[in-house]
């Protein structure tokens, strides 16, 4: 039986096996629309589609005024989450990726951020994680990870202010507890806090985080939804983490006691 499926996917596939295979090497030129056209007898639009689903499944990439070209797919490393980690908005420590090996810690990476704060009523969904009202006060504090002054991750923040406002922790990058994390700061206000949950997950990137990270809007992205809780079983803090799929793992480190 032939094959049902609209001709734009099986294009897009067929380049995909090629990448895949090697025979269109990391940096090649996609054929052109003529000639996809011509091999695939198909029209503008159709080649036009296939090439977009390429580029938002991270296989392929535009260059201005020279063409599509073949994107280097291979994982930068890994990030570690631990403890630590779970403190503050990015991993703790950014391992190298080797293939077939244990990835090694990249030691030289100098690791720099910007952040911006503001007060903004909570979202829903921000909301039910906090367990507060949609609508209340929230400090939203957005993050942006560069390593070695390359994009690796996108953080956003959510604390409700009824925790925080009005002391010297309200602002996580101001201040005399700036940058402690989130155990740090809220301890030098008398909250403790006793653990943290992460949920891990993937969707399309939107097109800011696209522009941000260096990759096609559509793109896959890992997600990983991070909640802080108090002793009470308060929530705390809830942040949503953005990381590049095709070009960083996540590596938990988990230990046991006896």
């Amino acid at each position: 039986m032939g094959d049902s499926r609209p001709v734009y996917l099986r294009i897009a596939d067929d380049l995909r096996r090629r990448i895949d295979e090697g025979s269109l090497a990391v940096g090649a030129r996609i054929p052109s629309r003529s000639e996809l056209k011509r091999a695939y007898a198909a029209s503008d639009q159709t080649v036009d589609r296939a090439v977009r689903v390429l580029k938002a499944a991270g296989y392929a990439e535009g260059q201005f005024g020279r063409g599509v070209f073949v994107a280097d797919r291979a994982p930068l490393g890994t990030l570690l989450r631990s403890t630590g980690a779970v403190d503050s908005p990015f991993a703790a420590e950014i391992l190298a990726y080797q293939p077939w090996e244990r990835p090694v810690p990249h030691r030289e990476t100098v690791l720099t951020w910007e952040a911006s704060s503001g007060e903004t009523p909570a979202p829903e969904p921000v909301a039910r994680r906090l367990g507060i009202a949609p609508g209340e006060p929230v400090l939203r504090t957005d993050y942006e990870y560069l390593a070695d002054r390359h994009p690796v991750q996108l953080a956003t923040s959510w604390e409700p202010l009824t925790v925080t406002e009005g002391t010297d922790v309200c602002h996580p990058e101001r201040g005399p507890y700036a940058r402690r994390g989130v155990r740090g700061r809220l301890a030098a206000i008398g909250i403790r806090v006793v653990r943290a949950r992460e949920l891990v997950g993937s969707r399309p990137a939107t097109t800011p985080e696209a522009e941000a990270l260096g990759c096609a809007a559509g793109q896959c992205v890992t997600v990983v939804e991070r909640t802080h809780f108090d002793g009470d079983d308060r929530a705390v803090e809830t942040s949503d983490l953005v990381i590049r799929a095709d070009r960083w793992r996540l590596e938990y480190a988990i230990a046991f006691t006896s």
